[in-house]
């Protein structure tokens, strides 16, 4: 009798997290979420549709369509302008690939939505920028769009109400980048010769040229709690001044401290502030001559 027996060659079958038994129960993703300032961990559920964190106030980002649905009346909001092709100025490496990833990532057609809704039975002309399109940044079709938004409030005796989110200029574009700054800058200006409100609420993050042009023209500033608003990043900054820059630097209650910004307003009452200032300014007789 053999003292060893040869051993048989086995096959080690890895079992596949997907061929779970079905009657085991599925765990559904992204139950928590870490809270960018407080640093607490979050019960998504408790977040809430206008996803704050319940234990310091800090507003997440949101989508457009997010912010859209939070602020207007139910069934309002008609589309302006989502019709532009973004062009390739400089046949910028995968330019145009890029574009198509995020029209199908945010649902927009770009960076910008722009249109007329009502706010609690007030007619508004209405932009609000997502920072999740190439970090909000501003294109010519984001400029074509945001001057268009003023030209047409002019035409149609509307005020404007604004919600910024970018980075700033889009690298992608080069110097058609830039030039928006000054063509939206000047349909804001023939929008105030023409005695109409202009709100602007500042959201994270609200950079660069955004807001070294349009984002800061506002007759009225508002911004949400705890929001990144500056133009150059502060490691630039500092690296430029040679000295500390206070924690708090480029944060909206910096901003409001130093007379950047004319209020701070939680987000969950974003809708009811607006309401109130479009009541207060629009009204027959204000900033007119008569």
């Amino acid at each position: 009798m053999a003292l060893f027996k040869k051993k048989k060659d086995y096959i080690r079958i890895t079992p596949n997290r997907n061929d779970a038994p079905q009657n085991e129960p599925a765990v559904p993703d992204n139950l928590w979420a870490k809270c960018p300032s407080c640093k607490k961990m979050i019960y998504t559920k408790e977040i809430g549709q206008e996803k704050t964190c319940p234990n310091c106030g800090y507003n997440f980002r949101i989508s457009a369509w997010e912010r859209l649905a939070l602020i207007v009346d139910e069934k309002s909001f008609y589309e302006w302008d989502n019709d532009f092709e973004t062009k390739d100025p400089l046949a910028f490496p995968n330019y145009q690939e890029k574009i198509k990833q995020m029209q199908a990532k945010t649902h927009l057609h770009e960076a910008v939505l722009t249109g007329k809704a009502t706010i609690q039975n007030q007619a508004v002309a209405i932009g609000i920028m997502d920072a999740s399109f190439i970090m909000g940044s501003m294109g010519t079709v984001v400029g074509e769009k945001i001057t268009r938004l003023f030209e047409k409030a002019t035409e149609q005796r509307l005020p404007v109400v604004l919600f910024t989110a970018s980075g700033g200029a889009r690298m992608q574009e080069g110097i058609f980048s830039l030039m928006q700054m000054a063509k939206i800058s000047a349909a804001v200006k023939r929008h105030s010769n023409a005695q109409l409100l202009y709100l602007t609420v500042l959201t994270d993050p609200t950079t660069g040229g955004v807001t070294a042009s349009f984002a800061m023209q506002g007759d009225i500033i508002l911004a949400e709690p705890q929001a990144l608003i500056g133009f150059a990043g502060r490691r630039v900054i500092e690296q430029t001044l040679k000295q500390a820059l206070p924690d708090d630097f480029q944060k909206a209650e910096f901003l409001l401290a130093h007379g950047f910004v004319d209020q701070i307003v939680n987000r969950c009452d974003l809708r009811d502030k607006i309401s109130h200032l479009l009541k207060l300014h629009t009204q027959k007789g204000w900033m007119t001559h008569e």
